[in-house]
């Protein structure tokens, strides 16, 4: 289980963001807490936080799709 935050500073971050995983074949779940939704799912994902940074947990060792997300991932606090 691979885990990363992502945050999105605005709309068209998002749209990208879902278009990239969509196309590919595993579960990606997004959000914090007792909060988490499928992160394909636009509806799931505006429901959530978006001005915190949020958890991405997928199952994949795949390492092109840390690089697909790379521009996603939040900055260290």
């Amino acid at each position: 289980m691979q885990q990363v935050y992502v945050k999105f500073n605005n709309v068209e971050q998002v749209t990208n963001f879902i278009n990239i995983i969509d196309k590919i074949d595993i579960n990606f779940d997004l959000g914090m807490g007792n909060r988490t939704v499928d992160a394909k799912s636009v509806i799931g994902v505006f429901g959530l936080d978006l001005t915190k940074p949020q958890l991405l947990r997928y199952d994949s060792d795949d390492h092109r799709i840390m690089e697909k997300i790379t521009p996603f991932l939040a900055a260290a606090e």
